[in-house]
């Protein structure tokens, strides 16, 4: 029987584990913290998007950094299989906007528990509070023999799986210990950078709208003045800045490092063309005629909302409707379906989803996860180059990956 380490027991590594196990090899799983999936636990503000019931087509086209390497592993295990396996082990799902996939209770532990139930099915050994220190590799045959724990202990296997993510969200232990591991053993680390982040900017946010989350508007995201994103959704208002799942995948987009001027456009009334919303507003106004400006948006626009768009828009709040001029209308048009802020920063890599960058795809076998330089040594989920959008991709990369190096690493060659 073949044995299996795998370190990390976030959604890559158990897979990883399961996979190993249910295919007949002997499986440890390794997870510094005192507990499984600790950041699953956290993701989708709690509530866990497992994947996305999108076409494979689709689900590739939103994996935006090396979205082909894909290819194999997720045609080998797709988010049909994903959804059937969580299925099998008691989990109820439902899919919601955008195709996305949720735990039917809404509740992120009721995935950890699933995934804990398929490794005790497997009978996976797993030790908590275990840290690895380094990869034993054999030199005679090039190949992945073992790992050495942080306290000396030597664990011996035939296949090792690192599994260990990014480095973000570094409190749920996600703090790079997989990029120092392929590193020691020959690997290229590409440059990490924060992913699905939060974005600062250049307008003050004030108190009201911290926490306002805006549904069904547009945006536009100029890089030196080129449009070079867009997209539909859901925003929402930081003190520092803008945030939301539109605000995340367009921080994919922006790197710090590099001085581009980057801006991102904000449409509040996507639905609605300019002549169209100049003409909701005249009826507003005409409902309004003798009450202020102030007064007369409630209809319009979100009430925590309106003082922002009144301030930014040069028009005294007190102003009665009646006294408003055409210019003036048509520039409060024009700014509701455009209202601009400069990029100043992304935020922390500690607060992003993901981490942007890792161990280089072309080193990487696409069809088994497998090293190209050392035998047995197999890699799977965030701690690949390969980034999503938001929406359940980047779990299923890592679904997908775990299922490729589980099987591969406990097959016979």
């Amino acid at each position: 029987m073949k044995k299996v380490v795998v370190v990390g027991a976030g959604p890559a590594g158990i897979f990883a584990s399961y996979f190993a196990s249910k295919s007949g090899a002997d499986v440890i799983l390794i997870e510094k913290n005192s507990m499984i999936g600790k950041k699953l636990r956290i993701t989708g503000k709690g509530r866990c998007n497992i994947c996305n019931a999108s076409d494979i087509e689709s689900i590739i086209k939103n994996i935006y950094k090396n979205g082909n390497f894909m290819y194999s592993s997720i045609y080998s295990f797709s988010n049909e299989d994903v959804m059937n396996v969580l299925k099998e082990h008691g989990l109820e799902i439902k899919v919601e906007r955008g195709n996305r996939v949720f735990p039917k209770s809404d509740k992120a532990i009721d995935v950890v528990k699933t995934l804990d139930r398929m490794l005790n099915k497997e009978g996976v050994k797993v030790y908590l509070n275990t840290s690895v220190k380094k990869i034993v590799l054999d030199e005679n045959t090039n190949s992945a023999c073992g790992i050495i724990t942080e306290n000396g202990k030597h664990i011996a296997a035939d296949s090792v799986i690192i599994a260990t993510g990014g480095v973000s969200y570094p409190l749920t232990g996600s703090t790079g210990d997989g990029y120092k591991f392929a590193k020691q053993c020959g690997h290229t680390v590409s440059k990490l950078k924060a992913s699905l982040v939060g974005i600062e900017v250049d307008k003050k946010i004030p108190g009201e709208l911290v926490g306002l989350n805006l549904r069904n508007i547009s945006i536009n995201l100029y890089k030196n003045n080129k449009k070079i994103y867009e997209d539909f959704g859901e925003l929402e208002f930081r003190n520092y800045g803008i945030d939301g799942p539109v605000i995340k995948s367009a921080s994919c987009y922006i790197d710090d490092e590099k001085n581009d001027k980057c801006s991102i456009s904000l449409d509040l009334k996507p639905a609605l063309s300019h002549e169209k919303l100049d003409m909701r507003i005249q009826r507003d106004f005409a409902k309004n005629m003798n009450k202020t400006f102030e007064k007369s948006l409630g209809e319009l626009l979100p009430k925590k909302i309106i003082d922002f768009v009144i301030e930014i828009s040069g028009i005294d709040k007190n102003k009665l409707v009646h006294q408003i001029t055409k210019v003036e209308r048509k520039n409060l048009v024009d700014l509701l379906k455009n209202i601009n802020f400069d990029v100043v920063k992304l935020r922390p890599i500690e607060e992003a989803i993901v981490t942007s960058g890792g161990i280089v795809v072309k080193e990487i076998n696409p069809s088994t996860m497998e090293s190209k330089f050392i035998n047995g040594l197999y890699f799977s989920g965030e701690v690949i180059d390969v980034d999503a959008f938001t929406g359940g991709y980047n779990l299923q990369v890592a679904f997908s990956t775990g299922y490729l190096a589980g099987i591969n690493a406990s097959s016979e060659k």
